[in-house]
């Protein structure tokens, strides 16, 4: 039995997903969860507070991690494009 090529895409797709929004979800987490118990603590109840640490975070995580990401999303979209020709594409 044959696998289908476009539900095999689907899930790889959706693994990459998780994947590349993993890293800078689980340090969002982790900030939002340290400043809310520090906010919980003091009882200093600033928005901005809350807001501007993740998007420290969110900005050095994409910093740090962005070319793997590229780099990890590139190979896929090769090895995606090379099983788009092998299937039925330009000789």
């Amino acid at each position: 039995m044959t696998e289908d090529p476009v539900a095999f895409a689907a899930q790889e797709a959706l693994w990459m997903a998780m994947q590349l929004a993993g890293p800078p979800l689980l340090a969002m987490l982790a900030i939002g969860l340290v400043v809310s118990v520090l906010q919980a603590l003091t009882q200093i109840q600033e928005p901005t507070l809350a807001f501007l640490p993740k998007l420290v975070a969110m900005g050095l995580v994409l910093l740090l991690l962005g070319p793997a990401m590229a780099g990890s999303l590139r190979g896929y979209a090769e090895g995606l494009f090379d099983r788009v020709v092998a299937v039925g594409g330009l000789p």
